[in-house]
């Protein structure tokens, strides 16, 4: 898939896209500022990120189809950061222990010379269970939460805190395959036969 570009530094959706069997000709990271809008909602948050790193990339390969993705973790309206240090990371986990919290995982898809704009949003409820001091303390120390979207890595140890979940596990990793797929899938052969 040479004119397809991930707009995007994640080893993570570049893994799960290989999950899928695609495979981007090209991963260029965008450099946008992330800086949530007053009072903006987690959900247009999200999206507005996905546009954004999209509308980046796209605009110096304007002949290539542009995915961008972002995926933001909420406890009700507030946009809970990606933790840069390890006293962002443990409020985050006070303030998801015990708790349900929504990730929202929006995906934006540009076509050559922006003949379309495709948009999708996944929204996944999760639940972890009340953290003991001992539990945060090991999380904390593992520094797993390190630039992850609310301190939580969900393919790591965060996994083990987690009651339930309702939606896309993918999506919360940072890639709602089925919806990915779907949409790429109208561009894209993706499917080949084994025989």
């Amino acid at each position: 898939m040479k004119d397809l570009i991930l707009a995007s530094s994640s080893k993570r959706r570049l893994d799960l896209l290989k999950q899928i069997n695609i495979q981007p000709g090209l991963v260029i990271p965008a450099d946008i500022d992330e800086t949530p809008l007053k009072n903006e909602l987690p959900k247009d948050y999200s999206i507005r990120m996905a546009k954004n790193k999209a509308d980046k990339v796209h605009s110096s390969n304007p002949n290539c189809f542009v995915l961008g993705v972002d995926t933001v973790v909420a406890c009700g309206r507030r946009i809970l950061p990606k933790a840069e240090n390890i006293e962002q990371a443990e409020k985050c986990l006070r303030l998801l222990s015990g708790r349900r919290h929504r990730v929202y995982t929006s995906i934006c898809l540009l076509t050559p010379n922006r003949l379309k704009q495709h948009i999708k949003t996944v929204v996944t409820i999760v639940k972890f269970k009340r953290l003991s001091e001992l539990e945060i303390k090991y999380y904390l120390e593992s520094e797993e939460w390190k630039n992850r979207a609310g301190g939580c890595n969900m393919q790591g140890l965060a996994g083990m805190f987690v009651l339930f979940l309702r939606g896309s596990y993918s999506s919360v990793i940072g890639l709602p395959l089925h919806e990915t797929y779907c949409l790429l899938s109208n561009y894209f052969k993706l499917l080949e036969s084994v025989t």
